[in-house]
């Protein structure tokens, strides 16, 4: 069923994955899966309770959020190796920390963007001057 990285994708696969989203994404998400339960049980429940919090605020497009889950399981393996404590994985302020690392995922800036663009937009509708107008990245 699965077609080799040259070879076309026949009509019924680009069909299947018009409907359920791509293979590709699917095999990855559960590779990573698969690693993260390998994980001692403490650094495991950390990356669950994280993975939670970016399925509803992180990047919802699917090769994102895979580059992003990949590069979740890489810190916490490295860090389990290391036995680096959970805490100083996320700091004080575990929100800053996830937030901070959402950063670095092209499909999740479009949040810091709009955050601005909202920031000026009530600058603007409070009669403050704003150095930069927002109104240009639409």
């Amino acid at each position: 069923m699965a077609t080799g990285s040259n070879e076309p994708k026949s009509r019924y696969l680009q069909y299947l994955e018009m409907v359920t989203g791509s293979l590709e994404d699917k095999r990855r998400y559960r590779q990573y899966k698969a690693r993260i339960k390998q994980l001692p049980e403490d650094y495991r429940t950390a990356v669950e309770a994280m993975e939670r919090y970016l399925m509803h605020f992180g990047p919802a497009d699917g090769a994102g959020a895979m580059a992003m889950y990949e590069d979740l399981a890489d810190l916490f393996e490295r860090s389990a190796a290391d036995g680096t404590p959970i805490r100083d994985i996320f700091g004080e302020d575990p929100v800053e920390f996830v937030e901070a690392f959402m950063a670095n995922y092209p499909i999740g800036q479009y949040r810091a963007r709009e955050r601005n663009r909202f920031t000026s937009a009530i600058s603007r509708a409070a009669g403050e001057d704003t150095a930069r107008d927002d109104r240009t990245d639409r």
